[in-house]
């Protein structure tokens, strides 16, 4: 039988935005329960990497981190579009981490400290005297939602998960080499390869991490995305890039980029963080540390707002976030309006020069190098 419990904040869902909120919320002195229908640590779909910004918004211990954990320097990339020759760019310092998810997010969720229970889905949730019983067991005076792109806490909050979305669906393999795999494997370990699809509507990815090699593809829709990651695998394959013998099986995940999403974020008493906001940078579609962020900027307005969870109080997150990231739009712009043919033949133009990639593709849409780190 379930004990019944009661917290200040409850968190549905133990990710990164969710263990990074839970963390200061914590060290504001607030009773703090996270709650995740998965054991950790625990699989998740994603390339994998991170940037030092990450890494101090985090304060995180690098040194203690590599103890036991993949932590990839990465100084270079590879960019190409389609199957043309791609062109490699080169850093004079460390600009990411390449980490395995499974490890990463068991880290901050244990080091949160927050109480957990975990292995337990969010099945209900209703207001008795001026609190949320939630599961019927669990009561808390905030419920922050933070359960990635089908978070139930936002669906409660009246969203329609995946209906009328236009949803980035993603298919990726994590596996461990065998020394000879490894041996012949044509990807160096501090270079992520990206390859940017033909329509650019997407872009597929080769990424080694150790003896760990990831590969996966993401695009927006899932027309045609099974086949398409199935013939970028096998071009991978011809290049010398992944063993023939590799896992077949890819795992599938879906979010939404922030330029796209028009999900509630707050409610009386309800918060919306992470993927479940739809966060994802809208050129590169990394969540990661705009994830984070949001549990940051959510821990200090609750923090703030001293048992105040009204909806008016809390509405102050959502600007925050507009201030952060900018105003939501359906990704018009001056490209969008021009004919398919030339948006495609320029960009072919663009993807030949080194200053592009370095410049627009790496440092702005990927690394968001010259964005300062959140403080905490």
């Amino acid at each position: 039988m379930t004990t019944r419990e009661s917290c200040d904040v409850l968190i549905v869902g133990g990710g990164p935005a969710g263990s990074s909120c839970a963390r200061q919320l914590r060290r504001a002195g607030l009773d703090v329960l996270i709650l995740d229908k998965s054991e950790f640590p625990r699989d998740k779909v994603c390339a994998g990497w991170i940037t030092p910004q990450v890494v101090e918004e985090l304060e995180i211990d690098t040194r203690d981190y590599e103890q036991g954990r993949v932590l990839q320097p990465i100084r270079s990339f590879i960019t190409g579009m389609g199957e043309r020759a791609a062109k490699p760019v080169h850093f004079d310092k460390i600009v990411s981490y390449g980490i395995r998810r499974c490890e990463f997010d068991n880290y901050l969720l244990q080091r949160s400290g927050a109480r957990l229970r975990l292995g337990e889905a969010w099945e209900s949730m209703e207001r008795v005297a001026g609190r949320w019983l939630v599961n019927g067991t669990i009561s808390a005076a905030l419920v922050i939602g933070a359960g990635g792109h089908f978070c139930p806490v936002v669906r409660f909050l009246g969203a329609n998960l995946g209906k009328g979305e236009r949803a980035i669906s993603a298919q990726e393999i994590e596996f461990e080499m065998t020394d000879d795999q490894a041996q012949h494997c044509d990807v160096e370990h501090d270079r992520p390869e990206l390859y940017f699809c033909d329509d650019l509507k997407g872009y597929g990815w080769c990424f080694r991490k150790g003896n760990f090699l990831n590969v996966g593809l993401g695009r927006e829709g899932n027309k045609g995305l099974a086949e398409q990651v199935h013939s970028f695998s096998r071009w991978l394959q011809e290049q010398g890039k992944v063993p023939a013998d590799a896992p077949a099986r890819f795992k599938g995940h879906a979010y939404l980029l922030y330029s796209h999403a028009r999900r509630p974020v707050v409610g009386d008493g309800v918060l919306i963080i992470g993927d479940a906001a739809g966060l994802a940078y809208p050129e590169s579609g990394e969540g990661i540390r705009p994830a984070i962020e949001s549990g940051l900027m959510a821990a200090r307005i609750i923090a703030d707002a001293r048992g105040d969870y009204s909806k008016q109080r809390l509405s102050e997150y959502e600007r925050q976030l507009t201030e952060r990231f900018g105003v939501r739009n359906n990704g018009a712009s001056l490209a969008s309006s021009l004919p398919e043919s030339w948006k495609l033949a320029l960009a072919r133009g663009l993807m030949q020069t080194q200053w592009f990639n370095k410049n627009v593709v790496l440092n702005r849409w990927f690394l968001h190098a010259d964005t300062a780190p959140l403080r905490a």
